[in-house]
């Protein structure tokens, strides 16, 4: 994907997101990850520690790196928190290559996660 192409893609998700959070200001990747980490989860509270919100963006990264081969889900513990194992280690280095990458994964998650809302209303 070309780097004006992401950014558009990436701003795209952000409104989406900003519209479906009823946020004021355009969420930053950290706040995106900490929601998708929500959304793996499959449960809301009114509160979560600082090591959950931790725990919630690496389940996020864990996740969105699955779609690369990166990592593979491996199951859920006894408080339904989900678990991954490594397979290959992250080729991207430096902070901008992983932000990028990261950028792109999250891009191609909503992308999917609509692309099933709609064949799942077409059914």
């Amino acid at each position: 994907m070309e780097n004006w192409q992401l950014d558009f893609e990436w701003l795209q998700v952000q409104h989406k997101v900003k519209d479906w959070m009823n946020m004021e200001k355009l969420p930053d990747l950290n706040a995106i990850l900490y929601l998708i980490g929500i959304q793996e989860l499959g449960r809301v509270q009114p509160k979560f520690t600082k090591e959950e919100k931790q725990d919630l963006m690496h389940i996020a990264i864990c996740e969105l790196l699955c779609q690369d081969g990166y990592y593979e889900f491996v199951g859920r513990d006894e408080d339904g928190w989900p678990h991954y194992e490594l397979l290959k280690p992250v080729q991207e280095k430096g902070e901008k290559a992983q932000q990028e990458l990261l950028k792109t994964l999250v891009v191609r998650y909503f992308q999917n996660k609509i692309n099933e809302e709609q064949a799942a209303s077409d059914d």
